[in-house]
């Protein structure tokens, strides 16, 4: 009998584990599924505003289109690096821009959370609070931090998606033209679809005080469809990463050191009156080792 039992306690354990396994496997395969070349729909509109200023104009309803391709740079079982590369231009002259990139990461405890103000702060979690979960951190052009958050990757109905609401930088659509709020509350839905897969977003248009008291601006309503196409339709961009990616690998190498400090950042918006991004894409910029370490050293507060 008591033989029987243990036969039956190892079976179940086992069975949990494949199980388990089974699910992790299905998340990479959703999160890989977003790699490739696809035909971009940006789509905004501010839904409902809550101003108390008579003469507050509401953001302009954005449509827009893009080619992107999405680099799978980094694939390992815990940690996937996905870049997206903006192809602009027509067919016969055709350019490329380093446009956002998004780092996945397995049961990850560790996290640098969005304040306001080009302020983050360094926080922990329990690794029971993310067990099976992902944590989807979202970086700039400049590899720079921008938000992240962790949640459950689901699998129902035939349906796979990721959602997370986070607290996040204003998107350049909207610190290139406007100052009055500083935050952005992000509920992001990242849903693999047939054609493709879509990005959800619900966003607040948050004032956020020295207090961290909040304040609503507005809501907005985001969404943004990426359709799969031919992936020779992005040759230009799997170029330009061929001739780029030691460079970026150099860039990430150094944000890394910058992150496992795990303290409070704070981020300089300029440095000799212009933006990081600005100084990593010179074109006279020489991407030594040195010359990246010292330049993000620069932006970072002490």
């Amino acid at each position: 009998m008591k033989k029987l039992m243990l036969i039956t306690v190892v079976f179940m354990c086992n069975l949990l584990l494949l199980n388990a396994q089974s699910k992790k496997s299905q998340d990479i395969t959703a999160i890989k599924n977003m790699c490739g070349c696809y035909e971009v729909n940006f789509d905004f509109a501010e839904t409902f505003n809550y101003a108390n200023d008579s003469s507050y104009v509401p953001s302009a309803v954005k449509h827009d289109k893009g080619l992107e391709w999405v680099e799978l740079v980094e694939d390992s079982n815990n940690k996937l690096v996905l870049q997206h590369l903006l192809i602009v231009g027509p067919p016969t002259k055709q350019s490329v821009i380093k446009h956002w990139r998004q780092d996945w990461i397995f049961e990850n405890t560790d996290f640098y959370m969005f304040h306001a103000d080009n302020k983050w702060r360094f926080a922990t979690k329990n690794p029971k609070e993310v067990k099976g979960q992902w944590t989807q951190k979202v970086y700039q052009v400049d590899d720079s931090p921008r938000y992240e958050g962790s949640a459950t990757w689901v699998h129902v109905d035939g349906k796979s998606y990721w959602e997370n609401t986070t607290d996040a930088p204003l998107p350049r659509r909207e610190y290139t033209k406007r100052n009055d709020y500083n935050v952005t509350v992000r509920t992001n839905r990242h849903e693999i679809t047939p054609f493709g897969w879509v990005h959800d977003q619900d966003n607040l248009k948050v004032v956020r005080n020295d207090n961290g008291e909040d304040f609503t601006m507005a809501k907005e309503k985001g969404f943004n469809t990426y359709t799969k196409v031919d992936d020779a339709k992005c040759k230009a961009a799997q170029d330009y990463w061929m001739n780029q990616q030691d460079k970026w690998a150099k860039v990430r190498l150094k944000w890394d050191e910058v992150f496992n400090k795990k303290t409070d950042l704070v981020l300089l918006p300029e440095v000799d009156g212009n933006p990081l991004h600005r100084h990593l894409f010179k074109e006279d910029f020489e991407p030594t080792n040195q010359a990246i370490n010292e330049i993000i050293d620069a932006f970072v507060a002490k």
